[in-house]
């Protein structure tokens, strides 16, 4: 998939979210990265991601704080970011269609953390 798919991909599945939750984004931009970083991964600079499997499979991450996490004051000057890994869809998921609708439950799941969902409710509502 080219980067213009991808990115396509991505303004497909932002197209299909429910408009509530749309209108209730209040600073936070959704990008997509080829391959998670090591602080992406919660490492410092010195790791090498060679032959880490968790390396693999991150779809996405919010960065950022939640809107409960909101409440005690924000200072909205910096985006919160979702981010959408190529590479770990690429090497997940076999087709465009399966790509596009992964991309969307991605986005689905990380802005479930921006709403103060935690992992195990995610699963609980099937995006894990």
């Amino acid at each position: 998939m080219t980067d213009e798919e991808f990115e396509s991909a991505i303004a497909e599945a932002l197209d299909a979210m429910p408009e509530q939750f749309m209108e209730a984004l209040q600073n936070v931009a959704v990008v997509w990265e080829e391959e998670p970083s090591a602080y992406h991964l919660g490492y410092d600079e010195e790791w090498d991601a060679e032959g880490e499997d968790e390396f693999d499979d991150l779809l996405g991450l919010f960065d950022g704080l939640s809107i409960v996490e909101r409440a005690n004051g924000y200072d909205d000057d910096i985006p919160d970011v979702i981010t959408v890994f190529k590479g770990p869809h690429e090497r997940c998921f076999d087709s465009r269609e399966e790509i596009v609708e992964e991309v969307g439950k991605t986005i689905i799941h990380e802005l479930g953390h921006y709403f103060g969902l935690n992992e195990d409710q995610l699963a609980a509502m099937g995006y894990e």
